[in-house]
């Protein structure tokens, strides 16, 4: 298991995902613009109108989900999408075979849901990567509201946006980056998720096994093993305990300059 180990402060609420941010922005970190991670670092500036229009317009149901509990299960007939208002989740497809692969993390703000409208069934199973605050928004409601009130479509079609360019950029990151600078890349896109929403990046957490972290990067647990001990002697992250479960990331800027030189090594900008 692998976590970002996260400081807790002065009004921070229970779920790790809560947490004011204290040192790095999305403008602050030294990054190019045009850079693969400063891409990263724009923020979703919906995300909190989303919450505030649910909750002035739509009737929804709020849960309560703790660490590891079922916030949707694969199969099941869709007539709900989900929003969280606090914490974090994970988005699990199972293959043929039976394997579990994560596909997807989510954050506050974020829906839960889109891809199940076309097939009205439930195709992943969404689990709470800390406790959870769900809110549950009846589909056919969600539809009335939208077309009478413009702000809920425009904040509904905006985060489908956001996801359909999301899942770009992961695909993106799949096809081209080696395993080293994937693993990289993934640290820095959690950093500005959290970025975006107001939370700490200096020091953050992220409760998912190697194995999990594999099957999200298509690599191994071995080469995950290897990618972050070789991000470890480069001094890009810092383990923080012997058992290697935390670790911190002394300089945002370094790891975003190690992902643009494999994008775009050095010798290649010479011949240029």
């Amino acid at each position: 298991m692998i976590e970002l180990a996260v400081m807790t402060g002065a009004g921070a609420v229970k779920s790790g995902y809560g947490v004011p941010k204290r040192m790095h922005n999305g403008s602050g970190c030294g990054l190019r613009p045009d850079s693969p991670a400063a891409m990263h670092l724009r923020p979703e500036p919906l995300w909190r109108e989303s919450l505030g229009l649910v909750e002035r317009y739509l009737p929804f149901e709020r849960r309560l989900v703790h660490t590891d509990g079922v916030v949707q299960i694969a199969g099941e007939v869709f007539t709900s999408l989900h929003i969280i208002k606090v914490g974090a989740v994970k988005t699990v497809a199972l293959s043929a075979s039976g394997r579990e692969q994560v596909v997807g993390l989510h954050l506050p703000g974020e829906w839960i849901g889109f891809e199940c409208i076309a097939t009205g069934l439930h195709g992943c199973n969404v689990y709470a990567m800390d406790t959870c605050e769900i809110w549950s928004l009846r589909y056919d409601a969600l539809i009335r509201v939208a077309a009478a009130v413009p702000a809920v479509q425009q904040a509904l079609w905006h985060a489908m946006s956001c996801q359909l360019a999301r899942d770009r950029e992961w695909r993106f990151s799949l096809c081209t980056l080696p395993a080293d600078a994937r693993v990289a890349e993934f640290v820095l896109t959690w950093m500005a998720s959290l970025s975006a929403r107001d939370l700490r990046t200096d020091q953050i957490t992220l409760r998912l096994t190697r194995a999990e972290i594999g099957t999200y990067l298509g690599m191994t647990l071995e080469t995950v093993s290897r990618s972050f001990s070789h991000l470890e002697r480069c001094g890009l992250i810092r383990f923080e305990d012997k058992g290697r479960r935390y670790f911190a990331v002394p300089s945002v800027a370094a790891l975003s300059e190690f992902v643009r030189n494999t994008v775009d090594p050095p010798e290649r900008k010479t011949l240029q």
